[in-house]
């Protein structure tokens, strides 16, 4: 990674703030960028509880001039594989042409007085590349209410690679904005016809 770009030391120092294996999450996106510069980013820590146990999970969005890249980073509580807690990072190195789709869906209060420029109170950023499809499936129907035929299934299938969900109130206004501001510019850099 170019340890010069402001970018570059940007994204150094959110992972940082975020607090969760800061070395572990840094390691691992500094492998995968490499040496290209980062245009933007956006680093998202969630924490669920599952049972009797609070889990942690840090994802981090890079975009290059070439690349969109993925990672994430969960922990785990001892189990039978290990005697100790644990962590899996992994990340994902997707080339800007293989980028199908992009829904930023904007959750806004009171939309009947929205002034534009007003950050959302929450919104969810869906990036779809193809590795991952969702299909919902449901009995299919014909417009006979009496018809008792079998007419098979009818679905829709979804590109779901990435589904990130941010709040206002979960994560903060500037949290929201670095949502707004990265999606904007992964889809100006999927536009470009060059790629």
């Amino acid at each position: 990674m170019a340890k010069t770009s402001t970018t570059t030391q940007g994204l150094r120092a959110a992972i940082e703030r975020s607090g969760y294996y800061p070395a572990l999450v840094a390691e691992a996106v500094e492998a995968a960028v490499g040496a290209e510069p980062v245009r933007s980013y956006l680093v998202h820590q969630e924490t669920t509880f599952d049972q009797n146990e609070v889990r942690r999970h840090v994802t981090v969005l890079v975009l290059t001039g070439n690349r969109f890249i993925v990672s994430h980073t969960d922990e785990q509580a001892a189990d039978n594989t290990s005697p100790t807690p644990y962590a899996t990072t992994s990340t994902e190195s997707v080339k800007l042409s293989r980028i199908s789709s992009i829904v930023v869906s904007r959750v806004v209060a009171n939309p009947e007085s929205y002034t534009p420029g007003t950050l959302p109170r929450e919104i969810v950023l869906t990036i779809g590349w193809g590795a991952v499809s969702r299909i919902d499936l449901e009995p299919a129907a014909c417009g006979d209410p009496n018809c008792e035929a079998d007419h098979g299934y009818t679905g829709n299938s979804t590109a779901d690679d990435l589904s990130l969900r941010v709040s206002e109130a979960g994560d903060g206004p500037e949290t929201v904005r670095q949502a707004l501001d990265f999606a904007q510019a992964l889809s100006e850099a999927t536009a470009d016809p060059t790629r």
